[in-house]
């Protein structure tokens, strides 16, 4: 059996379960923590194609989308918006519910 790096592990979990990995993007944007948004938005980009593939789709230049991924990026709404395209997915906005 060959040993995989965690994110290969969980880049075959979104490939597998897009549904989730819907889910988590969702639930990490609701926490609003921004390392682990990178994070998980590498995690994808390996499992939706590599990041070549996503800087493509999304019209952005490869070493830009890297960097914007890093730890210590900081993606524009426009990169953010344009990566998650490219992965079958988009943003939206939802009202806080009062309980």
């Amino acid at each position: 059996m060959k040993d995989r790096t965690h994110d290969e592990a969980m880049a075959e979990l979104y490939r597998e379960d897009p549904a989730y990995a819907l889910q988590l993007l969702n639930s990490i944007l609701e926490d609003g923590d921004q390392g682990e948004l990178l994070i998980a938005l590498r995690q994808m980009a390996k499992a939706f194609g590599g990041v070549q593939a996503i800087a493509e789709q999304a019209h952005l230049n490869p070493t830009q989308l890297y960097r914007t991924l890093s730890p210590e990026g900081n993606p524009a709404l426009s990169s953010f918006s344009a990566i998650l395209k490219a992965m079958g997915m988009r943003l939206s906005v939802q009202p806080i519910s009062q309980q």
